[in-house]
């Protein structure tokens, strides 16, 4: 039986999110990207408001995390140095620097390198509102 990858869930209608998904293919992990958009949601049991609002980290069996966890699992999930960056970030005090970098980083990401004009609309009138299904 073969195992199956972790998936990353983010938005792919963020120009730094894609960008920042294509970075992560250069990393020594397995892992599977998926823009929530083309996600079946439901399947995975992440709400589309989540997916919104930040990156999600699937991996069954095993809880859903998102935001600054889910980097966290991603990078556990690699080989080498990236792994002990990972493991640090668990850590009481750089997990709340991590989730609060996260945060300043989301909030503002349609001022970051590789922004679409999608990253400033509100999220309910974004490409792909209203649909966190297959296409």
């Amino acid at each position: 039986m073969t195992e199956v990858a972790p998936t990353l869930i983010y938005d792919g209608d963020c120009g730094f999110c894609t960008r920042s998904a294509r970075q992560v293919e250069r990393l020594p992990v397995r892992v599977r990207l998926a823009p929530w958009q083309t996600s079946d949601l439901a399947a995975l049991g992440i709400p589309e408001e989540r997916a919104r609002r930040e990156v999600v980290w699937v991996e069954r069996p095993g809880p859903v995390r998102g935001g600054a966890a889910a980097v966290a699992e991603l990078f556990k999930h690699c080989r080498g140095p990236w792994r002990l960056v990972g493991i640090a970030m668990t850590l009481p005090l750089i997990r709340t620097l991590a989730a609060w970098v996260y945060r300043l980083a989301a909030q503002n990401r349609h001022r970051l390198p590789g922004s679409t004009p999608a990253c400033q609309l509100p999220a309910e009138q974004r490409p792909g509102a209203g649909g966190g299904r297959p296409r």
